[in-house]
């Protein structure tokens, strides 16, 4: 999954090569030709489980249920756009997750990105810091 900003169709052509699919939505920094190509957000299925992807989730109050809204028929939702990671979970289960940036930290310490995984119905998130 990928949460947008590419920036240019050729890095995702470049992620697309290493042999996995690239489920992704279009950032605010992606040039025309991807912005065309990839849907400002999306519900993808694994297992048992339904994962939401949008780049801007909005502001930071109230962004939980907001998503929630956005995608109530899904156990979690994957945005991007602030580069900072952040992973909360109500007391439901429902998660929104932000892996980061592997290569705009902006303010964080670090380079980061995220690893998504499914027991059951429930989606565990992982930020990995990348050094």
């Amino acid at each position: 999954m990928h949460a947008g900003d590419f920036v240019a169709r050729a890095v995702l052509v470049e992620l697309e090569a290493l042999g996995p699919p690239v489920i992704a939505v279009r950032g605010n920094q992606d040039d025309a030709q991807l912005r065309t190509l990839l849907p400002e957000q999306r519900v993808i299925e694994i297992g048992d489980v339904r994962i939401g992807l949008i780049h801007d989730a909005g502001p930071a109050n109230g962004r939980l249920n907001r998503l929630r809204r956005r995608f109530s028929r899904c156990d979690a939702v994957v945005f991007g756009h602030s580069h900072i990671p952040l992973h909360e979970t109500a007391e439901d289960g429902f998660s929104i997750f932000n892996p980061g940036s592997p290569t705009d930290r902006r303010r964080q310490p670090e380079h980061t990105m995220g690893v998504a995984g499914v027991e059951g119905r429930r989606v565990v998130f992982t930020t990995v810091a990348l050094r």
